[in-house]
């Protein structure tokens, strides 16, 4: 048994996703996720913006995929299959009082995808609160593979073709170039 059956079911069992609906979407699941991904999050969920459907959502340590399942005759679909470091602007928003927490992401065609999954109790809300900061928090502040910026360079000095810091030329009065004094024309016979 590899690494990801052997997490799936727990981490269903934590939110309450019965072993049958698992079941159901496991051919699926097994499709876009490799065998050594630990399956670290499957909850059930909806979109606000299409309610009548059921969705559910496996977050592993690399990818997020969402399956639907369609109302009337329970056929089921893949909706959202990306790994994780293809999204951008993730959020999500625990909100106690309603007790669901959404999520939302922008995948990698721009189009932005929001997730509602309804949580049981209020602990189990702040446990995937945390599960998210762990899970999404390092991505965003990973350091990207972009060369490095080169060092900035500090106010008044000009870089030079050579990408060394020349020190411009100074204008102040105090180093203007120093003209000599003129001598009196008043020569002594005319004192």
């Amino acid at each position: 048994m590899d690494v990801f059956v052997r997490t799936l079911l727990p981490a269903a069992a934590e939110t309450g996703v019965a072993g049958l609906t698992v079941s159901r979407h496991l051919p699926i699941l097994r499709n876009c996720v490799q065998a050594a991904d630990a399956a670290v999050l499957v909850a059930r969920c909806i979109r606000p913006e299409q309610p009548a459907h059921s969705y559910l959502l496996l977050l592993t340590t690399r990818r997020l995929v969402v399956t639907q399942q369609s109302r009337v005759l329970q056929r089921l679909r893949l909706h959202l299959n990306t790994e994780l470091r293809h999204l951008s602007n993730v959020t999500w928003t625990p909100d106690p009082r309603t007790s669901l927490l959404e999520l939302a992401a922008t995948a990698v065609d721009g189009v932005r995808e929001r997730f509602m999954i309804r949580v049981d109790r209020p602990s189990q809300m702040w446990q995937l609160d945390a599960l998210f900061n762990h899970v999404f928090r390092p991505r965003m502040v990973a350091p990207s593979t972009a060369p490095a910026a080169p060092p900035a360079v500090p106010a008044g000095v000009v870089p030079a073709r050579d990408a060394r810091a020349v020190p411009p030329a100074r204008t102040t009065p105090a180093t203007a170039p120093h003209r000599p004094t003129r001598a009196s024309r008043l020569t002594p016979a005319a004192v």
